[in-house]
């Protein structure tokens, strides 16, 4: 029989030392690329501190439960990213609404990235246009794994290993989406642009 995780005073189940050593290799491995995916998506350090609790007190929950799916890591993802959605509902927010603080926050911090790559490789272009709002909404527009690749690669400046590792995807998965956000993006800005799959790492 499995052991529950002992509840606080508010009724929350917190890890323990009885959980299993994958448990803990599995947070210290995942908790900081989560706790700064939910900084920039919330914009608060204690809020993100929060969320990243949550989802690992509830991993811990559903330990059993996690490590029987056939891949974890993907699934762990979901997790954490349906319990940052949560503190923005909580907050106030809703967590899909482009006009959010948070969500423009993460598509900034994001796009000022993506503009200066774009800035290196397509100088003539982008000394004419340097159009960043049009930047924001392209990004904004972006399909959920594309928007998480992009946040993760660029503001976060992860490499194509941690950010897959993170996902729960194959480093090519990531080349892929990010390869097609790019495209995306550059399309909708009106740049006359021919991406490959991007293999830096």
């Amino acid at each position: 029989m499995t052991e529950q995780p002992p509840a606080d005073s508010a009724g929350t189940r917190e890890p323990s030392q009885i959980m299993p050593n994958a448990y803990w290799a599995f947070l210290a491995l995942n908790h900081k690329p989560y706790l700064e995916y939910a900084r920039v998506l919330l914009g608060d350090e204690k809020e993100a501190a929060d969320a990243v609790h949550a989802t690992f007190v509830h991993l811990a929950a559903i330990w059993a439960h996690l490590t029987m799916q056939p891949n974890m890591a993907a699934y762990a993802w979901a997790q954490h990213k349906l319990l940052v959605a949560d503190e923005l509902i909580i907050s106030g927010r809703e967590p899909a609404a482009s006009e959010t603080m948070a969500f423009d926050r993460a598509i900034r911090a994001a796009s000022c990235a993506v503009l200066r790559d774009f800035r290196e490789q397509f100088r003539a272009q982008m000394d004419e246009l340097e159009n960043s709002i049009g930047l924001y909404a392209a990004m904004d527009r972006l399909p959920e794994r594309q928007f998480d690749v992009m946040v993760l690669c660029y503001a976060l400046k992860y490499t194509t290993k941690q950010t897959a590792d993170t996902m729960g995807v194959t480093p090519a998965t990531v080349r892929t989406l990010r390869c097609s956000a790019r495209r995306r993006i550059a399309k909708e800005m009106g740049l006359d642009i021919e991406l490959g799959i991007e293999d830096e790492e």
